[in-house]
């Protein structure tokens, strides 16, 4: 019976070229192994399965193994077959030293708290196997294909089920988009900004005074302008509203200053965007992470048809697994698709598991464990400094996984310097604040501590090293 070549074993790629079968497939194995793509222990194919590939004699094969042996190229032993030989690693040729590409998270201080990163050890794993086995096991056969754009319609589902059970999301599946994360979605919302502004010119979004580096980023890189909004002690004013495009705000918990959006800013947000047609873009970060006060909807709630809500599974669960949403007015889940380019660009079997960890209770149970945790290092970050740095005022810590350290007047600089010579990884607060904001000069200094960071045996090196660093 003929055997099928795709039932023979180990595939190996060669061109045999030259006078004479037996030299050309030596020569090509050879200069596979010179030139190391063939790698020193690599297993090549039985003579006969490479014979019935390249449609050969199988002595042809046999004898170019040969000669290669007899050169030092492979090795032949009984039961394990013929592998390209150790010593026959190939000497780098390159013609010029290229820079090293940095590797994030490869290299970095001995302490991090750095705002943004849940504490990664805390990652539910045995919980996520189990609900990724279920959920694979009930997947229909065409969760594997290419699915809708949208993402995975049960994820759609438990998504909508939870937003508004948890965080009063006026919430339609059919008007949730999945996405990367939040600067996926942000980055969808800002094309779609921008195919709106046409020829017309360049949109504008109004940004809070204090907020993300990245936010603003990508929305200038995408051609949009970012236009800061006032900056009080009640938080970001909204009254200074007027012709842009659209407003980006974090109302349930200010990043990273920390406030709550109030009631009369929150209504009067909605009136600008009914009033103007402008469109809110809510980042709800960390919504679920209340420590000191009871819930505060999400300001989607207000308005479905005017606020664009983004959120995500990061700071729950874990950023690497670049999980989010949108969940967006009706007249723009197809502009957002077109963005998106009619792609499901977050692999079916993660969002699987993602619904079954949401509809089996698990994802309310990792953030009630997670919460508690978080709490207790927000209460002796709060007990060490009030003891070790009276001079330093914190804030911010009624919700999430940071804090605000207000420090002295003309000390942020310095204590900068003196956590670079600590190894410890911080956030100046004038990092957060946006260049083109009013009253740099009497701006607060500070630092922004991601007391969520650490895993739990790091986190009492990390105090200790904050400590040592403020005034």
């Amino acid at each position: 019976m003929t055997q099928s070549w795709a039932s023979l074993g180990i595939d190996l790629h060669l061109e045999p070229a030259g006078p004479g079968l037996r030299k050309g497939l030596t020569d090509a194995l050879r200069d596979a192994v010179r030139s190391g793509r063939l790698a020193p222990g690599t297993r090549l194919p039985s003579s006969r399965t490479l014979a019935a590939d390249l449609g050969i004699a199988r002595n042809t094969v046999a004898d170019a193994y040969a000669d290669l042996v007899a050169e030092g190229h492979l090795t032949a032993r009984q039961g394990s077959g013929t592998r390209v030989a150790e010593r026959a690693a190939p000497v780098p040729a390159a013609p010029h030293r290229k820079r090293p590409v940095r590797v994030p998270g490869r290299a970095g201080p001995a302490h991090d708290l750095t705002a943004g990163t849940p504490d990664l050890s805390a990652f539910p794993r045995t919980a996520w196997l189990k609900a990724a086995r279920r959920a694979l096991t009930a997947a229909p056969n065409d969760a594997f294909g290419y699915g809708d754009p949208r993402g995975r319609p049960e994820l759609r589902a438990a998504v909508a089920d939870y937003l508004a059970r948890v965080r009063g999301v006026v919430a339609d599946p059919d008007r949730i988009v999945v996405c990367a994360g939040v600067a996926h979605g942000l980055g969808l919302l800002t094309e779609v900004l921008s195919r709106r502004s046409g020829r017309s010119g360049r949109a504008t979004v109004a940004v809070e005074t204090y907020g993300l580096g990245f936010h603003r980023e990508w929305l200038e890189a995408a051609g949009v302008r970012t236009a800061p909004l006032p900056f009080d002690a009640d938080g970001t004013d909204p009254a200074a509203l007027d012709a842009e495009q659209a407003v980006l705000l974090t109302p349930t918990h200010q990043f990273p200053m920390g406030g709550t959006l109030s009631p009369a800013r929150r209504a009067a947000v909605v009136d600008w965007a009914r009033r103007t047609g402008g469109l809110v873009l809510e980042d709800d970060y960390d919504g679920e992470f209340r420590h000191d006060r009871p819930p505060v909807g999400a300001l989607q709630g207000l308005a479905p048809d005017r606020v664009a809500h983004l959120g995500t599974a990061s700071k729950a669960l874990a950023p690497g697994l670049r999980l989010g949403w949108l969940v967006l007015p009706p007249g723009l889940v197809d502009e957002v698709l077109a963005a998106k380019g009619y792609a499901d660009t977050c692999g079916a079997p993660d969002q699987l598991t993602l619904a079954e960890f949401l509809t089996s209770g698990a994802y309310d149970r990792q953030v009630r464990l997670m919460r508690l945790r978080y709490r207790r290092r927000r209460d002796e970050l709060v007990a060490t400094l009030a003891r070790r740095a009276p001079s330093v005022r914190v804030g911010g810590i009624a919700a999430g996984l940071h804090a605000v350290l207000l420090l002295p007047p003309g000390t942020e600089s310095d204590v900068l310097r003196a956590a670079a010579w600590h190894g410890l990884g911080v956030q100046g607060l004038s990092w957060f604040r946006h260049p083109a904001a009013d009253g740099a000069a009497g701006a607060p200094d500070g630092l922004v501590i991601g007391y969520g960071r650490p895993p739990d045996h790091a986190w009492q090196s990390a105090l200790e090293a904050l400590c040592r660093c403020l005034p």
